[in-house]
């Protein structure tokens, strides 16, 4: 195998030479110098900054070749498993650029405002459609947000049936938010086990459920990427004892025109805008957590809400005495909930449950060519991700997470690693609907080729990544002590 390349460059300031310029600045504007000598001693500038001396043509290739140093799904692959890291098409941020959208004020007048309402509506309704729920809210601006909202709703109907219900149940495979948000709220989690099929089951539930219980919160397709196909059962068992069902819609990706949550006895779900709708994903956000919710938990949602008055005229209704109250200022991330609106209008309804069998069909298909060489714990039918193990390659001296160094060679960004946390050695695969096989194909020769390295001279994988511009980091000390600035 031959690694992709990648270009070092230098640092600006190691190109800078004396008397280079690339910029011409523009003439002060009346007023401007006025303005300048306004700004107090102590503020201003005595000598000329120290920036690099370069010519245009050399500043534009430093950038352009810091844009590709980092990966991004621009650039390549990106099979990070449960974030669906898939392409976004540029249309959508075509449509949240158009002057009437990104210039407006967001304390502008209702009249001026009319046409961003109805592209929350027409959102709210795709959603409602999507999902089966009746109630929607776009406020909150994350998936964590999302869930955070979801909580406080099933918080604020027990307090309203003058109930003080204190935990709630969450299988062992649970996304890392859904314990934190359970936490937040002064709840106590009950953890219950997956079963050998990667599923959880009705008798594990019941084994729980009380008078104490508040919900379930699960996700489906679980993490394992697998779909609980008890989950009727189980919103039943749940519903017998009072109790309310929340989904996580992380993993929406691979329900939409297939699986309603709404329809099998979910009361609640968030949707990750940023990535079942294609919205931008990563690099910390803006992230867009909509929440739906049943017809009996609609008044509930977060104001201001959208709503329609008597003669169909819409508007945001501040007035709501059982709402869980604000959590984000004006209308939440509105460039993402134009992009989504944008998405969900190009693909219709047939378009979308395409890309939810389009992502079913890559992960299988790539699941099949990776399982004979790396351990696949549940060896069942998967739905847009797959979990496989690095255990055989452990034995040999060889961790998950340098195979996922390795793979930066080749210029794949890792799977998720070392999660769900109860397989091994955990990686979280997730293709998603954008890619073309011969990406999967080259995806699958490198984590082949990779396997055979391990066989053949071990050292190369545990001693990567070889070809990037920074080679292994020591992660933790990265974390706790950032370096995000040139200081001279």
């Amino acid at each position: 195998m031959k690694p992709r390349s990648f270009d070092d460059g230098k640092l600006i300031y190691d190109k800078s030479k004396s008397g280079r310029t690339g910029y011409t600045l523009p003439a002060l504007l009346s007023g401007e110098k006025e303005i300048l000598a306004a700004i107090p001693a102590e503020f201003r500038r005595t000598n000329d900054a120290k920036l690099p001396e370069v010519t245009e043509p050399t500043a534009m290739r430093h950038f352009v070749n810091l844009s590709v140093k980092n990966h991004h799904i621009d650039r390549g692959f990106y099979p990070l498993g449960s974030c669906t890291m898939k392409y976004n098409p540029k249309v959508n941020d075509v449509a949240a650029s158009m002057a009437g959208i990104k210039d407006q004020h967001p304390l502008s007048p209702k009249s001026a405002t009319i046409g961003l309402l109805k592209i929350m509506w027409g959102l709210s309704e795709f959603l409602r459609e999507i999902s089966g729920f009746a109630g929607m809210s776009l406020q909150p601006v994350a998936g964590a947000a999302g869930e955070f909202a979801g909580l406080l709703i099933m918080r604020r109907y027990f307090q309203s049936r003058g109930e003080k219900r204190t935990k709630i149940i969450i299988p062992d495979s649970a996304h890392g938010t859904n314990p934190a948000t359970v936490a937040s709220l002064g709840f106590t989690t009950v953890q219950i086990p997956s079963n050998e099929k990667g599923v959880i089951s009705p008798a594990a539930v019941a084994a729980v459920m009380d008078d104490n219980v508040a919900g379930l919160m699960t996700t489906n397709p679980n993490t394992l990427g697998i779909f609980e196909t008890h989950v009727k059962e189980i919103a039943a068992i749940v519903h017998s004892k009072g109790g309310l069902m929340y989904m996580d819609g992380a993993n929406l990706n691979a329900n939409m025109g297939i699986f309603r949550p709404g329809d099998v006895g979910f009361d609640m779900m968030h949707f990750n805008l940023h990535k079942t709708f294609s919205t931008p994903h990563g690099g910390g956000g803006p992230g867009a957590g909509a929440i739906g919710v049943t017809a009996e938990l609609e008044k509930y949602l977060p104001f201001p809400h959208l709503e329609k008055d008597s003669g169909g005229n819409l508007f945001m209704n501040f007035e709501r005495p059982d709402s869980i109250g604000r959590l984000h200022s004006f209308y939440g991330n509105f460039g993402n909930i134009v992009r989504a609106y944008a998405y969900i209008l190009s693909h219709g309804g047939k378009g979308l449950k395409r890309v939810s069998e389009n992502a079913v069909l890559n992960a299988n298909y790539l699941k099949v060519l990776l399982k004979d060489v790396y351990e696949l714990p549940y060896d069942v039918h998967c739905m847009h991700e797959f979990v496989i193990s690095g255990k055989r390659q452990k034995k040999k001296g060889v961790k998950t997470y340098d195979i996922s160094k390795r793979l930066l060679d080749f210029g794949v960004h890792s799977p998720t690693n070392y999660f769900p946390l109860i397989v091994p050695e955990a990686m979280m695969i997730e293709p998603t609907e954008t890619e073309s096989k011969e990406t999967l194909d080259y995806f699958a020769e490198t984590m082949l080729g990779i396997a055979k390295e391990i066989d053949e001279s071990p050292e190369t994988v545990t001693t990567a990544p070889h070809t990037t511009p920074v080679r292994r980091l020591d992660e933790v000390a990265a974390v706790r002590n950032l370096d995000v600035a040139y200081i001279e």
